[in-house]
């Protein structure tokens, strides 16, 4: 099998280690499939952009992934994206998306981002949560006006919550995604991360975060609320994980 190939069964393997396997456990058989695939797609240009290799080799590498993706969508697939082929059929999966999420990963491939400002951050969540939301979205059954809301809500609530869980591993590859907006509203002045994550009043930093994020997962749930439980069961088990996760981070 070609290198970081998205095989579907071996996404299940690692899925099944993540948050979001109880959520993608409940789906109907071909939808769970087009979901372990988009996963399996994401997991492998995200090991891409955390790799060991020196920038410009990151770089070069998604540069091929984008050309394997547009390939995909001429109907000629590489290996590593075959399994990509049906679900984008079935379920009008969208090219922009797959080439947005790995415009994210060249974001974190082309520098360390530290303490980006709030539009940067925003433009990063939408490239590596809400474009994967919009895949999803489809998958999932909701269309139109609703799925993209849904996408642009659950997804940033879920990259935001990631961010204030994973501050001390970001920080170890010297990276710290806190907005420079709520870093300086706290009296922080500091981006390197080692040092921002002993300042006292980093907790007030992240509280900011966290009631964007719980913003973020009120409209989600008020969208999710139109549809019967049949249609919005995984994007709901996602929201109660990530939730359950921030309001445990918000408790420290």
């Amino acid at each position: 099998m070609e290198s970081g190939a998205t095989s579907p069964a071996g996404a299940e393997t690692s899925v099944s280690r993540s948050s979001f396997y109880a959520a993608m456990r409940v789906l109907p058989a071909e939808q769970r499939r087009a979901m372990f695939a988009i996963y399996a797609f994401c997991r492998a240009v995200d090991d891409v952009a955390d790799g060991r290799d020196d920038r410009q080799a990151r770089l070069a590498d998604l540069a091929r992934w984008r050309m394997d993706v547009e390939a995909l969508f001429r109907g000629a697939p590489t290996s590593r994206l075959r399994a990509l082929s049906e679900p984008i059929r079935t379920f009008d999966l969208q090219r922009e998306d797959f080439l947005s999420i790995i415009d994210g990963m060249e974001m974190d491939a082309r520098a360390d981002i530290r303490a980006p400002d709030q539009a940067t951050l925003d433009l990063y969540c939408d490239r590596v949560a809400c474009a994967v939301g919009r895949l999803s979205v489809r998958v999932f059954g909701i269309h139109g006006q609703d799925g993209t809301s849904l996408a642009f809500h659950l997804g940033r609530a879920l990259q935001l919550t990631n961010i204030l869980r994973d501050l001390d591993e970001d920080a170890a590859k010297g990276r710290l995604y806190l907005p420079r907006e709520a870093l300086l509203a706290a009296g922080i002045g500091e981006i390197d991360p080692a040092t921002v994550l002993v300042y006292p009043a980093l907790g007030k930093a992240c509280a900011t975060v966290a009631e964007r994020a719980r913003g973020h997962f009120t409209e989600a749930h008020r969208l999710m609320a139109k549809y019967p439980l049949s249609i919005v069961r995984a994007p709901r088990l996602m929201a109660k994980v990530y939730q359950n996760i921030l309001e445990r981070l918000a408790a420290r």
